[in-house]
């Protein structure tokens, strides 16, 4: 068999083929695994709803969907209504290391329950502590209080300690944590409705 001669046809032949079997085997694992993915992130959700309303065996009512303008960005909080009172809110904000995503739980009166965080890119060792900073054990613990003055770092006059060498992702959650507390109190017309169910798993 003649050996294929080295010219720069040849390479570019050569790479466009190599990319396009490689693209097509990664669109095969894509779709291979999508449902998987989908099915994993609504047993975390699901789970963490758990969680967040310390409840073992809760039933979500009803899912809103609240739009709101923060920085002057129009941004969609999820609201996930409980059935005998309260909800778990989906709120993001911008971290130290990209986004922060947090589920916040709530008691009919607006006290927070608990919380957990669904996604960050914060530093390791000192933003990710969040997840354990700002709960009932932790220094900065926010359960049990209200938002109606939003939480702030005692930095910025608030009462909150921040996480140490972390002010801008202790800032950051808890705007996350005052943007929730918004959407869960705030009647909004504007609200797209459907009826979900979380069962004991």
């Amino acid at each position: 068999m003649k050996k294929m001669e080295s010219t720069l046809t040849n390479m570019i032949v050569v790479l466009v083929g190599v990319a396009l079997v490689t693209g097509c085997l990664l669109a095969v694992v894509n779709h291979i695994t999508e449902g998987p993915k989908a099915a994993q992130k609504t047993l975390a959700l699901a789970e963490g709803i758990r969680t967040v309303m310390g409840n073992s065996d809760v039933t979500v009512s009803k899912t809103d969907t609240v739009c709101m303008t923060v920085n002057g960005k129009p941004t969609e909080l999820i609201v996930h209504r409980v059935a005998g009172g309260g909800a778990a809110v989906e709120s993001q904000t911008m971290g130290f290391g990209g986004d922060l995503r947090v589920l916040v739980g709530f008691a009919d009166d607006g006290t927070i329950t608990g919380y957990t965080i669904l996604q960050h890119a914060e530093t390791p060792g000192l933003g990710a502590k969040a997840a354990t900073w700002f709960q009932k054990d932790g220094k900065g613990n926010i359960i049990g209080k209200k938002a109606v003055k939003p939480l702030a770092v005692s930095k910025d006059g608030g009462e909150v300690d921040a996480i140490t060498a972390s002010t801008i992702t202790s800032r950051a959650f808890l705007k996350a944590v005052n943007q929730a507390y918004a959407a869960y109190m705030q009647q909004s017309a504007d609200a797209h409705t459907g009826a979900t169910k979380i069962k004991k798993g």
